[in-house]
């Protein structure tokens, strides 16, 4: 009976000697965590008050930039509207056409847009455009070559009339048919554009006569 005894008092004295290391583990770990739960919100807080100063300073920037910029924008425009004579008249008319310019061009960007969607058309590409300019620029510089081209255009014309109605001959229904269609769009399109201008389907705006 006392062999057992020995033995259990000596597990509790071996435990009892271990449950200090024990508690100074955890409690320097809770110590660890803590202080990285410290430092992690004083990181979060530091950059909450960076950013709200970064706004804060955009926001007082873009506030007084906005008054800048309309009064530089209306002192412009005082310095115009000083200008008299036939300058001053000039100026007045084209500061009066630039809405209806910019109405315009919205109104034939949207109706572009249908056709292109309508149609199933891709615009052509920056290349087409700059061969195509580039030709023009060629021939209004030199206006020669292009009369010289229409000139042998209209010999050939000439001396082979056969050729001509043989060309005309040679189109497809299929090709006439979306000429047309083209050509009731575009007609279509100046109706509408005349309308606009005129702000009425019918007839033009005016004061009427008085008899």
């Amino acid at each position: 009976m006392s062999l057992p005894l020995t033995r259990v008092v000596a597990r509790s004295a071996g435990k009892t000697v271990r449950s200090p290391a024990t508690r100074r583990f955890e409690s320097t770990a809770s110590k660890a965590t803590e202080a990285a739960k410290e430092t992690a919100s004083k990181a979060s807080q530091t950059a909450a008050e960076y950013k709200s100063k970064a706004t804060e300073g955009l926001s007082r920037v873009s506030s007084a930039a906005g008054p800048a910029i309309s009064g530089a924008a209306k002192g412009l425009g005082n310095a115009l509207g000083k200008i008299g004579g036939r300058t001053g008249r000039v100026i007045a008319f084209v500061e009066r056409q630039i809405p209806p310019a910019v109405y315009y061009a919205r109104v034939g960007l949207e109706l572009s847009k249908l056709v292109f969607k309508g149609r199933q058309m891709t615009p052509p590409p920056l290349s087409t455009f700059q061969s195509y300019f580039q030709r023009l620029f060629k021939s209004v510089r030199n206006p020669s070559a292009l009369l010289n081209t229409a000139e042998s255009t209209a010999n050939q014309a000439a001396a082979n009339p056969t050729s001509v109605l043989q060309s005309f001959r040679d189109i497809k229904r299929e090709q006439v048919v979306a000429g047309a269609v083209v050509g009731a769009e575009l007609l279509g399109f100046f109706t509408v554009g005349e309308m606009i201008g005129r702000m009425k389907i019918v007839g033009y705006r005016g004061e009427t006569a008085h008899h």
